[in-house]
């Protein structure tokens, strides 16, 4: 089905996106012509059972995968005309990505690890370990800059994660059960969190989650169901 374009530019467009796998001699259809359009701003969600695609689908709007048949374009590029290296910096300018566990490196602090990100796009250690920590403070973390993940509790380390997704100011994030690993009081505040980030910086958000009670504070809900995307 076709999601009624958004009148606002375009972060991540995908069109016609198919993905399958052989499995057991068998072919598996995870998405069947997909077509989903995120304008700048937008929040969104995306429900289904467990197995219906939905990390997939993440996946290939964030040129981590390739689909079987289809296109995406993030920020007005079609990224399977990319090389690989194009297509990470792409990544880098344009992508935030946080994930149901935190991924960050259990060797570097806190700090180090939001400041990446930057250094990874060419900025100085002085200027990203500026900005990392400016944002770190941002998420309530200001004391604990110096501390590995291994010192931080579970939603200290979930706001890391959304601190480093969104120290480059990225035009669009996407998180895949962002609170899944986390209790439900501490989940709520995370979620808060990251919608009052989307909302101060105008970054479009795209979650998969399970829970229905966070999906309903989202713009617009779709749902994969038998490989197929439609609204809620």
């Amino acid at each position: 089905m076709n999601e009624a374009a958004p009148s606002r530019h375009a972060v991540v467009r995908a069109e016609g996106l198919n993905k399958t796998f052989a499995e057991a001699g068998r072919t598996l259809e995870v998405l069947r012509s997909v077509n989903l359009e995120i304008a700048s701003g937008d929040r969104v969600a995306i429900v289904g059972s467990s197995g219906s695609g939905k990390t997939t689908l993440l996946q290939l709007l964030g040129g981590l995968d390739d689909p079987t048949a289809g296109a995406v374009w993030i920020d007005g590029r079609n990224i399977h005309e990319l090389d690989q290296v194009e297509r990470g910096r792409l990544r880098n300018r344009a992508l935030g990505f946080v994930y149901q566990f935190h991924h960050l490196l259990p060797e570097f602090s806190a700090l180090e690890n939001v400041a990446m990100p930057l250094m990874v796009r060419g900025v100085s250690a002085r200027e990203a370990q500026r900005e990392a920590r400016a944002m770190l403070k941002r998420v309530g973390l200001a004391e604990r800059v110096d501390h590995r993940p291994g010192k931080l509790s579970g939603g200290e380390r979930q706001r890391t994660a959304l601190a480093r997704a969104l120290v480059t100011r990225p035009a669009a994030v996407l998180a895949d059960e962002p609170t899944g690993n986390l209790d439900r009081p501490t989940g709520t505040r995370v979620f808060d969190l990251l919608l009052e980030l989307n909302a101060a910086f105008g970054t479009s958000l795209v979650v998969v989650t399970h829970d229905p009670d966070l999906a309903a504070r989202m713009d617009r809900i779709l749902e994969l169901e038998d490989g197929v995307l439609k609204p809620v």
